[in-house]
């Protein structure tokens, strides 16, 4: 197994230099560059060019993509044309906010649909199963900027129950249980917004398999042994219906860094999704280019860590 795993990692170094080629391709594909928005009747051209010339955007693309890569193997993604700053403490800064957000969706969503759709499917056609499946079909079937806008102006607004920006309190302390408590409370409401859409998708899984499996052998034998109706759900129906959910962990866990586009800009939290949209906007391509990289090696992992997964659950599967 561990020389399979291995194998797999060094595939993985040729699809991340195509990877970065695509990415670089396409940033230079883009329309004007980090100084076009600077332009104004009284700008100088010639401090432009000037400006253009030393960050090194009139060298020749292939010269252009060997001194990114070299600098970004080191962590170096260069400068933030925008705010000034290294595109890696503009990241960090933001990747901390990110992970604890999702962090706490990757909780509630499974928490919300591992029950949800285990129970579903072992009292199928009950009242709660009914109850769910309109629940499922809503969850998915809602787009997530309504969802978000409902949740923030209900909770929010009416309520006055959460934060409705930000993800913290500007002059709290930090290290005391009011600061800590203040960001707890900021994460809340768009933790709970982003597991309701994301429970959708484990619960159809969970329920459909279970509903399959209590119809196979294994659950016979074990009923016919005497096993506890209770323990043949928990130990043998559900460890055989997870199997899908098993197979997407990988993505969910590595998802982490990758933030909700839609959640973080409607809730104004400043995550990596609403600093890629903020970096499209401002034409940064500095750290687009970086937050693309990233999230695109993070899927790669995210491959990887779903079939070691799986293969756990199921000794039976083995990675190819």
């Amino acid at each position: 197994m561990w020389k399979t795993i291995l194998r797999r990692i060094l595939l993985m170094i040729p699809q991340v230099i195509i990877l970065s080629v695509f990415i670089f391709a396409l940033a230079k594909a883009m329309p004007g560059d980090p100084f076009t928005g600077l332009i104004t009747p009284n700008t100088d051209p010639n401090r432009i060019e000037e400006l253009r010339e030393q960050s090194g955007l009139n060298d020749p693309w292939p010269e252009q993509y060997v001194n990114w890569v070299k600098k970004a193997a080191t962590g170096d993604f260069g400068q933030s044309y925008v705010k000034k700053m290294p595109v890696a403490t503009v990241i960090a800064d933001k990747a901390i906010n990110t992970v604890w957000l999702s962090l706490l969706t990757f909780v509630l969503t499974y928490a919300i649909a591992l029950p949800l759709g285990l129970l579903a499917g072992r009292y199928q056609n009950s009242i709660f199963d009914r109850i769910v499946v309109i629940y499922n079909y809503v969850s998915f079937a809602i787009p997530p900027f309504v969802l978000s806008l409902v949740m923030l102006w209900f909770f929010g607004y009416k309520l006055g129950w959460f934060p409705t920006s930000g993800s913290g309190t500007v002059g709290l302390v930090q290290g005391t249980f009011s600061y800590a408590w203040d960001k707890v409370m900021h994460l809340i409401l768009p933790a709970v917004t982003q597991a309701l859409l994301a429970t959708a998708v484990t619960i159809q899984y969970l329920r459909t398999e279970v509903i399959d499996a209590k119809t196979q052998d294994y659950v016979r034998t074990a009923r016919s042994k005497g096993v506890p109706e209770g323990k043949v759900y928990t130990r043998h129906i559900f460890r055989n219906a997870s199997l899908p959910v098993a197979s997407t962990l990988g993505y969910e866990i590595t998802g982490l860094i990758g933030g909700s586009i839609f959640i973080e800009t409607i809730f104004g939290y400043p995550g990596m999704g609403k600093l890629f949209i903020d970096s499209l906007v401002g034409r940064d391509y500095s750290v687009i280019t970086a937050l693309v990289l990233i999230l695109g090696i993070d899927t790669l992992v995210g491959t990887l860590l779903s079939d070691i997964i799986l293969s756990i659950v199921d000794p039976r599967i083995r990675i190819q």
